[in-house]
């Protein structure tokens, strides 16, 4: 059975398949990533407040490309717009700094092996499970 949600921005009902978003608004959204981009190219080291001024699209959008990883804040003095959500330190794109994002891999790859290890474990230990069938409907 499908899994049918409906879109976050517009409200219509669509299949979800893991974005928030129905099909007609990611592709807006697609859209006005695009425009910042291009403007961004004929505008190299543009403030924030100046594109969205322009182009009519929201800081929060812009500031939510930023946070996807889709764009990077220039420059080497540190700014206000992004920090780290694990330690504060302030970044230029993304969610976690480098010394943040690093230790969450590490976390998540030792995590991994050893639930690895666990599972392994388990399947050579030749357990035996017994099984019955269950009828909800059966009057006892």
């Amino acid at each position: 059975m499908p899994d049918v949600r409906n879109c976050r921005r517009c409200g219509k009902v669509y299949n979800y398949i893991g974005n928030p978003l129905c099909p007609t608004c990611i592709q807006a959204d697609d859209e006005d990533f695009k425009r910042v981009k291009e403007y961004l190219y004929k505008y190299p080291g543009a403030a924030m407040s100046k594109v969205s001024e322009d182009l009519e699209i929201s800081v929060d959008k812009i500031t939510r490309y930023l946070r996807e990883g889709r764009l990077e804040i220039v420059g080497e003095e540190a700014n206000i717009v992004l920090s780290c959500e694990n330690c504060g330190k302030s970044i230029k794109t993304g969610r976690f700094c480098d010394i943040c994002q690093s230790s969450l891999t590490t976390s998540l790859k030792k995590t991994a092996t050893d639930i690895s290890e666990t599972l392994a474990g388990s399947s050579n230990s030749k357990k035996e499970y017994e099984m019955r069938f269950l009828n909800k409907n059966e009057k006892k």
